[in-house]
């Protein structure tokens, strides 16, 4: 039953709740969540975590009027629940559907798209300080969970809102730090005396008193604060956020709506910017998920009673988990080698790397730029650093890999995972652009196995520092299970893997796109073609000689990659045969993402989506470029 969830049709209808009806709310969206979650799969414990702050957020703040700002978003199902997507919660993270993440184009109470962790409170205060520029008299709140106070942008944002003494918000959703213990009434007590009206006149008033004592005002005056602040230190929780400029409220338990409601009021009492430390369990209320939370952090559907996912009808290991298992075997080999991750232990594989060797083993948390100029340290002093870090993540530390690492040419291999398109989490997090940037950067290699068994090859060769150039080296690989092939040739620096010679077309595929480049050579022989197919293995430096070959032996030339076409493997091919005067002789058809962000779905709509399925290529082969046993 939702007797109470069916009266929701906005956050309106929030407000009119009793405290008794909201935390029975609380327990009907829960039931809600794991119901529609357990069929589409989705991020589960985080959302189950949050249910009664969102709750108890829209019962004192009038969004959209005020402004909710969800750091990272993937929290945000309730939020959605709460205005007016229930009926669409069946589709969320589905091709077409709900997005997983805040929205604007979705609902005019997802005021911002996040993704990325550690960004809501610079957006919140940029949004705070346009409030008062235009003189209105709305809320602007940020909610950060622990993990994302670990990113740097979020204290440097902290630090400027501090300067700035703008009103705004930040509620931290505490789920794992411990900062304090005093939950509850006492803390609660202690907030209303700090934030109460007569609190702030009867300080003041001391202030201005003992500065009017002749000759020594001004000196008692800076003791009595000397020894406040002192005090402070010891007696108030959460002095870190105090120094910094922000009035500090709680810690209040986060799962009482009652306490919710008292500080958040609390809260827009306050002027300048106030920090409410909301304590809470992730995975609350449904029993698998509390007992392990990562498990169900982001899962994929499963069954409700029991909490098992059905195991993948593609069996095999995924690449992640190669990776990590192949780590771990180089480094029982080579003491030299560390494993680094950004707050992504299990996500990219290296939880047995952890186990095995605790002491080289570093999370830096959610701190990409960090993690690529600790791992340039690391190298500094002889060890060979391995970054494993998703794709779009690794896009934050673009910096420090132009110039930390590549300038110096320190041997930092980077374990880029989710390469290509990932799916259901959308726009934020497709792993397209890894491919252009890195091959802006000079020194760096980009390597991109097209199976699991190639995988570990390319991680040996990158590891082995005595078959290839110094230089730091990024090997791409994509989300999901890794096929192996009987047989990989070995890796020879800046060499490309010919598969199988033909005439007339040779179709060069990039990692992922093998199935795809497999599918059309069957389709090709059909048609009297036989193409020569070759495995890129190497996206830079590019193997100009076999591509030269190519060229004077074959009319076209089908490139076929998982990354934006500007700055990827194809225009780069084809700028180079250029220089060459090579596009007179042989025609070059790129087959990439375009000039474009890539919404969420299942991988096949999303190839079928941007034309990159076997169908769409073939027939565009067909048409534009006239590709038949004559060579058009």
């Amino acid at each position: 039953m939702q007797e109470i969830l069916d009266r929701i049709a906005g956050p309106e209808d929030v407000k009119k709740l009793g405290r008794r009806e909201q935390q029975l709310l609380a327990k009907e969206i829960r039931r809600y969540l794991v119901s529609h979650v357990s069929k589409t799969g989705g991020h589960l414990s985080s959302n189950l975590g949050v249910v009664e702050l969102t709750i108890a957020l829209h019962g004192v703040f009038t969004s959209p009027a005020d402004k909710i700002i969800w750091d990272v978003g993937h929290q945000c199902y309730a939020h959605k629940i709460l205005t007016g997507r229930k009926d669409r919660m069946g589709t969320i993270r589905q091709f077409h559907g709900l997005s997983g993440f805040p929205k604007p184009s979705e609902s005019p109470h997802d005021h911002f798209q996040t993704g990325h962790s550690s960004t809501s409170i610079s957006v919140a205060l940029g949004m705070a300080k346009a409030r008062d520029l235009r003189g209105d008299g709305s809320h602007v709140v940020a909610v950060i969970g622990d993990g994302a106070l670990t990113g740097g942008m979020a204290y440097e944002a902290m630090n400027n809102a501090g300067q700035m003494k703008t009103d705004l918000i930040v509620v931290l959703n505490d789920n794992q730090m411990s900062i304090s213990k005093n939950v509850g009434g006492m803390a609660l007590y202690l907030d209303s005396i700090r934030t109460g009206s007569v609190y702030r006149v009867i300080k003041a008033d001391v202030e201005k008193a003992l500065k009017r004592i002749p000759w020594v005002g001004e000196k008692v005056h800076d003791l009595a604060v000397s020894m406040k602040n002192g005090l402070k230190q010891v007696l108030v929780p959460g002095m870190f956020f105090e120094e910094l400029g922000f009035t500090y409220l709680g810690p209040v338990d986060g799962h009482d709506m009652e306490q919710l409601h008292t500080v958040l009021e609390q809260a827009e009492s306050v002027a300048g910017p106030v920090l409410v430390h909301v304590k809470t369990v992730k995975g609350k209320g449904y029993r698998h998920a509390e007992a392990d939370p990562m498990k169900y952090h982001g899962t994929k559907p499963f069954e409700p009673q029991s909490g098992q996912v059905p195991a993948s009808p593609q069996g095999g290991q995924g690449y992640s988990e190669v990776f990590g298992r192949c780590l771990t075997e180089l480094a029982r080999e080579d003491g030299k080698v560390v494993a680094i991750t950004a707050a992504m232990t299990d996500g990219t594989g290296l939880e047995p790397f952890a186990h095995a060797f605790p002491e080289r083993f570093f999370d830096v948390g959610i701190a990409e730029q960090h993690g690529v100029a600790f791992a340039a340290g690391l190298a500094c002093e002889g060890y060979k650093p391995v970054f494993a870090v998703y794709s779009t993540f690794l896009q934050r530390a673009y910096d420090q890999l132009v110039h930390d690492v590549c300038i110096q040419e320190l041997p930092v291999v980077l374990a880029v995972d989710r390469a290509g398109l990932v799916g259901e989490d959308g726009e934020t997090h497709q792993g397209v652009f890894d491919v252009s940037f890195l091959n802006q950067m000079p020194n760096m290699t980009v390597m991109a196995p097209a199976d699991g068994r190639e995988l570990e090859a390319a991680l040996a060769f990158a590891l082995s520092g005595t078959a290839r150039p110094k230089g730091p080296v990024a090997i791409r690989y994509p989300r999901g299970t890794a096929p192996f092939r009987e047989e990989v040739a070995p890796i020879v620096y800046g060499r490309m893997e010919v598969l199988a010679k033909g005439e007339g077309v040779a179709l060069v595929f990039v990692g992922s796109m093998m199935e795809t480049a497999l599918e059309l050579q069957r389709r090709l022989v059909r048609t009297g073609i036989r193409p020569t197919l070759v495995n890129a293995r190497f996206i830079k430096p590019l193997d100009m000689e076999l591509l030269e070959s190519l060229c004077r032996n074959h009319h076209t030339m089908v490139v076929l990659e998982e990354n934006q076409v500007i700055g990827g493997l194809g225009s780069e091919i084809l700028r180079r045969l250029n220089e060459g005067g090579f596009e007179k002789t042989c025609r070059i058809a790129i087959y990439g993402i375009q000039d474009r962000f890539v919404e969420h779905g299942d991988r096949k709509s999303l190839l079928q989506l941007l034309d990159l399925d076997p169908d769409s290529i073939w027939e565009d082969l067909q048409k534009k470029w006239k590709v038949d046993a004559h060579g058009g």
